[in-house]
C-alpha cells in the first residue's frame, strides 16, 4: 500500500452530531457544505422531547460570512427566520443611571488608520473640542437614525464601512438550517441517548437510544447544551468557573408583542442586580432579565421582566441557570463540543452563536484523521481558551468600568479584582490612550474604545503619534469625513421600509 493511500485510509468516514438546536444543525449545515467531505457520513442525533435553550436571537457581523461560505440568500433567511438587521448594541443606564451609549459594529471613520483615528478622537475630546463617537461610525450613525440598505452600498464610499448582524428567531434558525443540511446528505436521527460507551483508549466508541439503536460514528461533536453529554459527562472533562468575575447565573426570558418601530439594534439595559436584553424581531420582541441570584430571586427577577415590557406577553416565562465559564478542554480525544457545551458567556455582546461558528472554524482549520494527533487537538484547545478569556475579559469590563454604586450588586462589580491581562489592557490604555490587541481577539480596538468612551474611562495623556502624523488641515479632513458619513447615512432608506421590502415574498434586498 502507498504512502497516499494510507493517507487516505486514515480519513474520517464518519461524524456524529449530538443533539440539534443553533449548535447541532450549524455544524451539520457546514459540514454538509464542506467540498471535500466524500464519503464521509454526517449523522445527527437530537430528541424532539428534550427542549433547547433556543434565546440566543441576536448575533454579530461574522454570521454574515458564515452565511456566505454556505450560499444561503439572505432575503430568504431573513423572511424564513423571522430576522431583522442589527448594526449596534445600546447600553443604556450602565455607566450612571440616565446615561446611555452605543457599541456599533465596524470601524471609525472612513479612509483612516483606526490608531490615528482613535488618537485624534481622544485629543480633540480632551479639548473639549470632540463630537459623539458614534457620529464617526458609519453603522452607530445609521443605528441611531434608524437607517439601513445594503443595496445603497455602490452609492457612497463611506458605505462600504456599513457593518451588520441579524436577529432572529432561534427555533425558526435551527429549522431552516436543518432544511439545508438534509438536502445535502445530513441523516438526521430521532431519539433521546441513554448510554455513551468508551473505547478501552478512552474514546467515545457509540451512543445508544432509548429504543435499543446504537449509532457509531469515527468523531462526535458534542452540541447538548449546558448538560455537555459527551465531553463533560462521558468524557469528565472538568469546568472553569469565572463567576468571581461574571456573577450572573440566572436569566429569566419571555416574548412579547411589538408595539413600537423597529430599531436596528439590540437594547441593554442595566438593572439593580444585572441587566435585561431587548432583541426585535419582524413578528415579536424578545426579552430576558440576566441577573445574579444572589441579589434578586427569580420570582422577584419574572415580576421587574413582565412590568417592564411593551407589549403583551407571549407565552410562559422561563428561567435558564448557567454559570460563567468555559470547559478546561473544549476537544478531546475523537469528540468536540461546540456552543453551550464547550461553555458559556453570558449573552451581554451576542457571541453564543459566535462562539459556534468560530468552534466550527478551528475544527475544519484542524481538522483530523482516526489518528486524532494530539498537537492538533492542544493547538485547538490552546486558541478555544484563548478566545473564550479574551471574550471575558471584554464583558468583565462592562461591569468594572460602570459608576453605579446604587447597589450592592453593583458596588461588587467596581471592586472587583480584575483578570490579569484586562488589568494590563486597561491600564495601558488610561496610561497611553493605546488598546493592545492581544492574539484570538473577537473585539477589535473600535469595540474596546466604544466601551471605554462609554464608560468615560479616558487616558492621562494624548499619544505622541500626533505630533508625528500631523497635517495643517487635519481638522478640515476629519471634518469633511465627519460630514461625508452623515451624508451617507441620509442616502439610506428608513430601517423598516427596507425590512419591509426584504420580508415580503418575491421582493429581494436588490
Amino acid at each position: 500500500m502507498t504512502r497516499d493511500s494510507t493517507a487516505l485510509d486514515r480519513r474520517l468516514r464518519s461524524i456524529v452530531i449530538v443533539g440539534g438546536g443553533t449548535a447541532g444543525w450549524m455544524a451539520a449545515a457546514a459540514l454538509a457544505r464542506a467540498p471535500g467531505r466524500g464519503a464521509c457520513d454526517i449523522t445527527l442525533v437530537e430528541s424532539d422531547a428534550i427542549g433547547t435553550v433556543g434565546v440566543g436571537e441576536a448575533t454579530i457581523p461574522s454570521l454574515v460570512g458564515f452565511h456566505d461560505l454556505l450560499g444561503i440568500d439572505e432575503a430568504d433567511f431573513v423572511r424564513a427566520t423571522q430576522a431583522t438587521y442589527k448594526l449596534a448594541i445600546e447600553f443604556r443606564d450602565w455607566r450612571a443611571v440616565g446615561d446611555r451609549f452605543l457599541h456599533p459594529f465596524g470601524f471609525y471613520g472612513v479612509g483612516i488608520d483606526q490608531s490615528i483615528f482613535q488618537a485624534y478622537w481622544l485629543d480633540a475630546r480632551r479639548r473639549d473640542r470632540g463630537s459623539p463617537l458614534e457620529e464617526w461610525s458609519v453603522s452607530g450613525l445609521a443605528a441611531r437614525l434608524g437607517r439601513f440598505g445594503p443595496t445603497q452600498l455602490p452609492r457612497h464610499a463611506a458605505l462600504s464601512q456599513l457593518s451588520y448582524a441579524y436577529h432572529f428567531d432561534a427555533s425558526l434558525y435551527a429549522r431552516y438550517l436543518r432544511t439545508y443540511a438534509e438536502s445535502r446528505g445530513v441523516t438526521r436521527v430521532e431519539g433521546e441517548i441513554v448510554d455513551v460507551a468508551r473505547t478501552e483508549g478512552g474514546l467515545i466508541d457509540s451512543v445508544r437510544l432509548a429504543d435499543g439503536r446504537v449509532i457509531r460514528g469515527d468523531f462526535y461533536i458534542d452540541c447538548t447544551g449546558f448538560r455537555s453529554l459527551l465531553l463533560g459527562e462521558s468524557l469528565k472533562t472538568g469546568f472553569i468557573d469565572w463567576s468571581h468575575w461574571l456573577p450572573c447565573d440566572r436569566a429569566v426570558a419571555v416574548q412579547c408583542e411589538r408595539t413600537a418601530e423597529l430599531s436596528p439594534y439590540t437594547r441593554s439595559t442595566a438593572r439593580e442586580a444585572g441587566w435585561q436584553w431587548r432583541i426585535p424581531l419582524q413578528h415579536r420582541i424578545g426579552n430576558g432579565y440576566v441577573y445574579c441570584s444572589g441579589d434578586l430571586a427569580d420570582d422577584e427577577a419574572q415580576r421587574a421582566l413582565h412590568a417592564s415590557l411593551e407589549g403583551a406577553a407571549i407565552g410562559n416565562s422561563r428561567v435558564l441557570r448557567f454559570k460563567a465559564g468555559r470547559r478546561n478542554r473544549a476537544w478531546v480525544g475523537n469528540c468536540v463540543a461546540l456552543g453551550l457545551a464547550a461553555g458559556f458567556l453570558e449573552p451581554l455582546e451576542s457571541t453564543s452563536i459566535h462562539f459556534i461558528q468560530t468552534g466550527l472554524g478551528r475544527f475544519f482549520a484542524h481538522f483530523p484523521d482516526r489518528d486524532m494527533d494530539p498537537a492538533i487537538v492542544d493547538e485547538y484547545n490552546r486558541l478555544t481558551a484563548l478566545e473564550y478569556e479574551r471574550v471575558r475579559d471584554f464583558l468583565v469590563l462592562h461591569y468594572s468600568a460602570s459608576s453605579r454604586t446604587d447597589t450592592e450588586f453593583w458596588r461588587r462589580c467596581r471592586s472587583m479584582a480584575l483578570p490579569e491581562t484586562l488589568a494590563y489592557k486597561q491600564a495601558v490604555f488610561e496610561r497611553t490612550g493605546r488598546i493592545v490587541t492581544f492574539e484570538e481577539e473577537t473585539f477589535l480596538p473600535p469595540s474596546w474604545l466604544a466601551i471605554f468612551a462609554g464608560h468615560r474611562v479616558w487616558p492621562d495623556r494624548h499619544e505622541p503619534i500626533l505630533e508625528l502624523v500631523a497635517t495643517p488641515d487635519i481638522e478640515q479632513r476629519l471634518a469633511a469625513m465627519r460630514s461625508s458619513i452623515r451624508v451617507a447615512v441620509d442616502s439610506l432608506p428608513a430601517y423598516e421600509s427596507f425590512l419591509m421590502r426584504c420580508s415580503t415574498p418575491d421582493l429581494r434586498a436588490g
